[in-house]
């Protein structure tokens, strides 16, 4: 194997990759709107023909919704090469408002960007472009080897932009076929717009949704002031009293389940230089809110939150009714992380508020079920060989990072096919994804598929 030359021909096949990848970027697979069910079908196809333009056995699957693309290949028999599994996902977002596009979202070009040219059009960094570079980086390697080092199955969505629908039902029924050494994900993007990162900690996602009753109608504030407990009062009182003044959560046995960050991951979290005075001072916020004692990172990545999403009751139109409300609503969410249990929380949530109602009052609920938080182990060797290969091709070392949200493939890989999984990818914080002019900088792209080629160099030696 030669990766120089795997690299050679990638820098050489750029202007072919980029074509390729405008031709899939051209078919409008909004995947939410039914007018492009038609469209979604072609995108699918689109990619079955080109990985078995690779030798790879590709097939599209039918489910419920848009169909899954899933293709399998053997690459080198070595007993110590590892079985991979890359995911992407083909669908993309709505492009309403069209008018503020600055051309049609469907008609990608090349474009001049304050930092080199940029690739214009809707699903250029989420996800298209994001899982051609590993696509591209699996051509060249084959082109110049006659196969690829391992084993890979290919498994691309067409509903991650609607909600996945279908996704858990296809992994359960087709767990044997899909299972794998280690996922591969890119569907993430650079620290900062910077520094190759691999996310190795997702937050988990718990919603309460609820309604407090007291008073049988809106009272005469007059009349009752004073004699009648106020419902908006006794939901600001129950909200109050989930922080204490040190910015930690009150709600009984939260923290069980939060560890502790390592040393070394939080030595090297310190070295990414995160500038949270300028990332709140964007949003016009000068202080952070979360634990006093932890960094900004911890509190965005590695430590659970609590926070009020909306909060209604009452009149709040024009000038003044005055009532006191019979009902006062809430939305609630908690970002959770290690192995906190949503089903627990969600108890202790409901066990304080109902303690803080007073007689008479009645809450009502409608709340999903929550997700708990994903956390990939580094001690697995090929973390670190991705890191280093990662850090190879960047100008600055890759590190292993946090994600303050939710992506819930990650934890469906870990607990339907018992797999940790790498999230690597190369988008950067002004991609606007899900927003008009979506780009990907063609230095993401191109430096993408050379990292996707050293990675797999890497996993594979």
């Amino acid at each position: 194997m030669s990766l120089d030359a795997v690299l050679a021909r990638l820098d050489a096949d750029l202007p072919a990759a980029t074509e390729r990848l405008f031709e899939l970027l051209r078919i409008p697979s909004v995947s939410t709107d039914p007018a492009y069910t038609a469209d979604c079908d072609r995108a699918a196809d689109w990619l079955v023909a080109d990985l078995q333009s690779l030798g790879v056995d590709a097939s599209k699957r039918p489910t419920n919704g848009h169909p899954m693309v899933v293709g399998h290949i053997e690459g080198d028999a070595s007993d110590s090469a590892p079985h991979l599994l890359f995911y992407g996902h083909y669908d993309v977002q709505p492009v309403d408002p069209l008018n503020l596009w600055v051309r049609d979202p469907f008609d990608p070009a090349l474009e001049d960007g304050p930092n080199g040219p940029i690739i214009r059009g809707r699903g250029a960094s989420d996800d298209k472009g994001q899982l051609m570079t590993f696509v591209e980086a699996c051509r060249s390697w084959k082109a110049e080897n006659g196969s690829l080092p391992c084993r890979i199955t290919f498994l691309f969505e067409g509903e991650e932009e609607s909600g996945s629908p279908s996704l858990v039902p296809f992994l359960k029924e087709n767990a044997d076929e899909l299972k794998a050494d280690i996922a591969l994900i890119c569907d993430t993007g650079l620290f900062e717009s910077a520094v190759p990162a691999i996310t190795t900690m997702l937050r988990g996602l718990l919603g309460e949704d609820f309604t407090i009753t007291g008073p049988s109608r809106d009272l005469h504030s007059g009349m009752y002031g004073g004699l009648a407990m106020n419902p908006i009062r006794v939901l600001a009182g129950i909200i109050a009293g989930l922080h204490d003044d040190q910015g930690r959560i009150t709600l009984p046995g939260f923290y069980d389940g939060v560890p502790e960050l390592p040393d070394a991951i939080r030595a090297q979290w310190q070295r990414l230089g995160f500038d949270h005075a300028k990332y709140l001072g964007d949003v016009g916020l000068s202080e952070p809110a979360g634990e006093i004692n932890r960094t900004p990172l911890e509190q965005i990545w590695s430590r659970p939150t609590c926070d009020v999403n909306g909060i209604w009751g009452g009149y709040t139109g024009d000038g003044f009714k005055t009532v006191l409300p019979s009902k006062a609503s809430a939305k609630i969410s908690f970002r959770l992380v290690g192995t906190q249990d949503p089903d627990a929380i969600r108890k202790s949530f409901r066990h304080y508020l109902e303690s803080q109602l007073p007689a008479d009052f009645a809450v009502e609920y409608r709340t999903d079920k929550g997700s708990p938080a994903t956390q990939m182990s580094i001690d697995d060797p090929a973390f670190e060989k991705a890191r280093k290969a990662l850090s190879d091709e960047w100008p600055r070392p890759a590190a292993y990072i946090g994600c303050g949200g939710s992506i819930p493939i990650a934890g469906y890989f870990e607990t339907l096919l018992g797999m940790d999984s790498m999230l690597i990818g190369f988008g950067r914080d002004d991609d606007q994804i899900h927003s008009p002019n979506e780009k990907y900088n063609m230095e993401s792209f191109h430096k993408g598929m050379r990292s996707w080629a050293r990675i797999l160099d890497a996993l594979t030696r």
